[in-house]
């Protein structure tokens, strides 16, 4: 099994940290972007290498980067300098082209998020450089969050965690190792990740989704208490994306919100890359004519 590498990279003076794997022949590279007050160790499952998306990817014949966003891990002391979104854009494709320097890319990029990560996706993908995406899975995010999660997050704070808060994102706890709750927490937020929040389910994801135009699956766990995933709330979400060639709404059952950290995640690790396997597919046959 291959081990995940931690590295460091200069990026304009900047170090960007995250883990990487690499595959000799790859089918494709797989950016992978962490959520909110976390790391790049979530796609690395502390203890649980058989739930490691980035052990499994491997595996499989993808290279990935899971990457400390921009003000998060070894970058995190100039996040004064990530205000601007095009900036964190720039620095989390020069990181990742960094990583992987002259290794081979098979078939390019493919973008998987998670929860506040899924803001950088996006605009990551709506750049001209992702027009190029292979595509894109998204999960843990939403357009409406639940009233009772909206209560309990409006208190939270860099330096305050609301009561209420550990369950909301970790509940039900059986659905994790016991050893790997809080176990991959970022020492703190950067400040710009108060104003993502906010901006982000009743402004920003509409206006990026739309004009996306690599392939998206979007992932609903079945026990997520953060975003409403009812069927009219997911119908809403796939409507957004009104210039994808394609657009699954996929169900994980046995999971809640931090999907790759949960006893699910081997399996949801599994649809992914079928996912990115499919992506890659109907590229070559739509180049093919």
């Amino acid at each position: 099994m291959t081990v995940p590498v931690r590295r460091v990279v200069p990026v304009d003076g900047i170090p960007m940290s995250g883990l990487f794997v690499a595959a000799d022949d790859p089918q494709a590279v797989i950016i992978a972007l962490h959520g909110g007050a976390s790391s790049a160790a979530y796609f690395d499952c502390p203890g649980h290498p058989e739930l490691s998306f980035l052990r499994a990817a491997a595996a499989a014949g993808f290279s990935a980067v899971a990457l400390d966003r921009p003000g998060y891990g070894a970058s995190a002391p100039y996040s004064d300098a990530m205000w601007e979104p095009e900036r964190r854009v720039q620095l989390a494709y020069a990181a990742a082209d960094a990583m992987l320097g002259k290794r081979q890319r098979g078939a390019g990029l493919f973008i998987l998020a998670h929860s506040n990560g899924c803001e950088l996706a996006l605009r990551m993908a709506v750049t001209e450089r992702g027009q190029d995406l292979s595509g894109l899975e998204l999960a843990g995010t939403g357009l409406h969050q639940y009233p009772a999660a909206r209560a309990i997050l409006k208190q939270a704070t860099p330096t305050h965690r609301p009561a209420g808060l550990r369950e909301l994102i970790w509940a039900p706890e059986d659905l994790y190792p016991a050893d790997v709750i809080n176990a991959v927490g970022s020492a703190g937020a950067p400040p710009q990740e108060a104003e993502i929040s906010t901006n982000w389910a009743g402004r920003d994801f509409a206006a990026l989704a739309g004009h996306v135009t690599a392939p998206v699956r979007f992932t609903a766990a079945e026990h997520e208490r953060v975003w409403d995933s009812t069927p009219e709330a997911l119908a809403d979400i796939a409507a957004l994306f009104a210039k994808s060639p394609r657009v699954e709404i996929h169900h994980q059952s046995g999971a809640g919100h931090n999907l790759s950290l949960s006893v699910a995640a081997a399996q949801y690790h599994s649809s992914i890359l079928s996912f990115v396997e499919q992506c890659i597919t109907d590229d070559v046959n739509r180049e093919a004519g």
